[in-house]
């Protein structure tokens, strides 16, 4: 198995996204079957187009170029 693939539900909330990671599993098949598994159920329900299936590859770097900190009201 070289990747995986993350199931999201996406949705904008006030000027910004929820992002709701539901599951990540073995094939795109397997996350498009939980998709029909959750569609139905409370706030899914609601905002049906949401679902998103995005591959990761494994034993791949993600983020590779550091981060800066900032603080934030002083």
């Amino acid at each position: 198995m070289d990747s995986v693939f993350l199931l999201w539900h996406v949705r904008e909330v006030r000027d910004s996204e929820r992002e709701l990671l539901i599951g990540v599993y073995s094939t795109e098949l397997d996350a498009k079957a939980a998709i029909e598994r959750v569609r139905a159920k409370p706030g899914f329900v609601d905002y049906p187009d949401g679902f998103q299936i995005h591959s990761y590859a494994l034993n791949h770097d993600g983020w590779t170029e550091g981060f800066i900190s900032t603080t934030h009201g002083k």
